[in-house]
């Protein structure tokens, strides 16, 4: 093994572990690399933003990701039912269908001689159709969810400065006060979906929040960012197997190349000392490591990696042909987050086009 087990990054504010062997050991010892920093605002919020989520009462209590207590396994275990292997095998012929239809209107603007844009086209909203059927949740509004799941990263794994922050917040506290409207309709009339499965475990409102704010970003818009990385790989080479596409991203770029965790006493990594209450960013992405470290190891596992590893897959599938014969007219712009990583647009053009920029 080369190189330092750990190293403090001052500019980040972490020590760096990107060793996959050295991650796979910090993720799967909870106990001393706790995972209590993981949801937390990288950047340190202003006091207005941290006035405008308060007016929602906005809170993020313990539940999946950063949650290392005894309340972790029922949640987990509540809302695992609803990515069953079964469940998530049903969803196939929906996830064909609608990629399917977005790869034909894409199709069909790029013979016109449009300019497409491949994430909004084809890569943003079918994660989120595909979520919230497997949710059970009806009435939702997709184009807002999009934009409140990209502001909510931005706000928490970003650097944005305290106009911006103020910006995302406002975005972050309308999120939360749809998921406390949700919440409170789901005591009053139960059902058989998220909501009422998290009511009826006995979770607080805020720790149903928080498990909707979590799960409702991540268990989408990061599989939009991994097709979106998908697509981009698969127009350099485009004649390799959709799912060894979908694996070598994982592998070396993947959509959420790091995540945290903080230490809960003095301990090492490696030969490296780390004193208590150490934060921790770890490399699950792009250091030689397997495609499953992208999805976490452990009792935090990702519970959506079999539904994102089916969705990019079929989305190249669906897309490969269309793919094959178009051609980027700029360089990717990057959503370029502490955790989250791949292209903001695809702007394309059929081959045969040029275009004046």
């Amino acid at each position: 093994m080369s190189g330092c087990p750990a190293r403090y990054d001052a500019a980040l504010g972490y020590w760096v572990v990107d060793d996959p062997a050295l991650a796979r050991e910090v993720l799967l010892d909870p106990e001393t690399f706790r995972p209590d920093n993981a949801v937390l605002a990288h950047t340190p919020l202003s006091v207005k933003a941290l006035r405008v989520l308060s007016g929602v009462g906005f809170a993020l209590p313990p539940t999946l990701a950063n949650n290392a207590g005894e309340s972790h396994r029922p949640i987990r275990a509540t809302v695992a039912r609803f990515f069953s292997p079964a469940r998530v095998a049903a969803v196939e012929p929906l996830v064909r269908e609608l990629t399917s239809v977005r790869v034909a209107g894409a199709a069909a603007r790029l013979v016109d001689g449009e300019e497409v844009d491949l994430v909004q086209a084809i890569a943003a909203e079918p994660p989120a159709l595909v979520l919230l059927q497997l949710l059970g949740l009806t009435d939702v509004d997709v184009p807002s969810l999009k934009a409140w799941s990209l502001d909510s990263l931005e706000l928490f794994w970003g650097r944005p400065d305290e106009d911006r922050q103020l910006e995302l917040a406002h975005s972050a506290a309308e999120f939360y006060a749809w998921l406390r409207t949700r919440t409170q309709s789901a005591r009053l009339e139960p059902a058989d979906d998220l909501f009422g499965a998290l009511v009826a475990l006995g979770l607080t409102d805020e720790e149903v929040c928080a498990v909707g704010y979590f799960l409702l970003i991540a268990g989408q818009e990061t599989t939009t960012q991994l097709i979106s990385t998908t697509f981009q790989h698969a127009l350099t080479h485009p004649s390799a197997p959709p799912g060894e596409v979908v694996e070598e991203m994982l592998r070396e770029a993947s959509s959420v190349p790091t995540w945290r965790r903080v230490t809960s006493r003095a301990t090492t990594i490696g030969d490296v000392v780390l004193p208590a209450g150490a934060p921790v960013l770890l490399g699950l992405s792009g250091h030689g490591g397997p495609a499953d470290l992208a999805f976490g190891i452990g009792v935090h596992r990702c519970l959506g990696a079999g539904l994102a590893r089916l969705e990019a897959r079929v989305a190249l599938e669906c897309a490969q042909d269309l793919l094959a014969g178009v051609r980027l007219t700029e360089e990717p712009p990057m959503i370029d987050l502490l955790s989250f990583r791949a292209p903001k647009r695809l702007l394309v053009v059929t081959d045969g086009n040029t275009r004046d920029n």
